[in-house]
């Protein structure tokens, strides 16, 4: 789901907290002392300065951590936003590409932003259905304005829109002892997966919601921002029982590439569709109405002429965003997102190729690395089978 806006396996140059002029001028979540305190290294993040990785861990045992204990992301810069108000859900539902009506209260959905247009992708979007006069939304934070923007030119008189991005942080504790952690502070665990309850620990009411951008068990806490230490501090307290680690935005990557999860400004985009990007299931196409739903009909009946499919590299070759990918003399495509998998121990990609090219999964391309080639093999996502289903 739902993260930083940075290339995996290209990421932007760390930043001195002390000395960059720049950061000051970055939003900065409430637990950026601890991040301090912790030894984080620091990126900006979609308009906010956000840790990449910590001292004494790097991406490599940040990433492993999740994959076979527990881990603890800070995504405090992804957007929240509240629309509210008699019939907010149906206002909602025929915006927003997903089909809030397969879901009831107390469940969340993935969901999608398309421009009523072209069908382009404005962002990708967790929604958090309340009652049928209240949805949460947690967009991508450089995307939180425009969303906002898009809903209130379209709300009725009864139904608002508030932009409430600062007033919460929201905690990802990923990986398969994340359920045994949360336990022991006594937060609720039986959660099916998309669903969400409130909850509260030492008298701090938070949201515990069984999501999250990594593939294994895990849960997103939303937090008031005045509770936000209170609660990380907490989580710290009782983790060491269940080997927590700190786990910074360039882990958050590789391990949501793994999955072959798409990253909004790569993999989505208002030039890349739902239909090219395979993310149909994440459109309700009987619905009536919604933004983008004639241009996307349209391109479905059509087919689209390129489609995001998974690469594994043959060799020792790391893909990056921005290669084109060649059969023979002909151009066939270009990668959107490309990192290291340290599960693999191998380079792994998403790429839109085109149609034409009629490549099936197992077939041979090459990647344009400064003018040498390199192989790679189509296949499909995801690369790694999480520690739980």
């Amino acid at each position: 789901m739902l993260t930083s806006h940075v290339a995996p396996g290209k990421l932007p140059p760390m930043t001195d907290v002390t000395s960059d002029a720049a950061a000051t001028r970055l939003r900065r979540s409430p637990l950026h002392e601890r991040h301090i305190a912790a030894g984080a290294k620091f990126a900006p993040f979609g308009g906010w300065e956000m840790p990449l990785e910590y001292a004494g861990g790097g991406v490599l045992k940040e990433h492993t951590a999740v994959r076979t204990a527990v881990g603890v992301f800070d995504v405090s810069h992804l957007g929240k936003a509240r629309v509210s108000g008699p019939g907010a859900a149906d206002f909602v539902n025929a915006c927003l590409s997903n089909d809030l009506g397969r879901i009831g209260p107390g469940r969340a959905q993935y969901t999608l932003c398309c421009d009523d247009a072209t069908g382009g992708v404005v962002d990708d979007i967790i929604a958090y259905l309340y009652a049928d006069d209240h949805v949460f939304l947690i967009p991508n934070a450089a995307n939180t304005a425009e969303v906002v923007r898009r809903l209130r030119a379209a709300a009725p008189a009864q139904v608002s829109v508030t932009d409430e991005h600062e007033a919460y942080a929201v905690l990802a504790v990923q990986g398969p002892r994340s359920a045994d952690l949360l336990a022991a502070l006594d937060l609720p665990v039986e959660h099916g997966y998309m669903s969400f309850s409130a909850a509260s620990l030492a008298g701090m009411e938070l949201t515990v919601c069984r999501t999250g951008y990594t593939g294994e068990l895990g849960y997103e806490l939303v937090v008031p921002a005045e509770h936000a230490v209170a609660v990380w501090d907490a989580l710290f307290a009782a983790g060491a029982a269940f080997e927590l680690r700190a786990c910074g935005l360039a882990a958050r990557d590789t391990l949501r590439t793994e999955m072959g999860y798409p990253l909004h400004g790569q993999d989505l985009s208002l030039d890349i569709s739902p239909v090219q990007a395979r993310s149909g299931w994440a459109v309700g196409w009987d619905k009536p109405a919604f933004w983008g739903r004639d241009a996307l009909l349209a391109e479905k009946a059509a087919g689209p002429r390129r489609t995001l499919r998974g690469l594994v590299a043959v060799d020792r070759a790391i893909p990056r965003p921005g290669m084109t990918l060649h059969v023979g003399d002909t151009q066939v495509g270009e990668v959107t997102s490309g990192t290291f998998s340290p599960t693999r121990k191998q380079g792994i990609a998403l790429a839109l190729v085109d149609t034409d090219a009629n490549l099936a999964d197992g077939a041979e391309v090459e990647i344009d690395i400064r003018g040498r080639r390199a192989p790679l093999k189509l296949t499909k996502p995801p690369f790694v089978t999480p520690a739980v289903k």
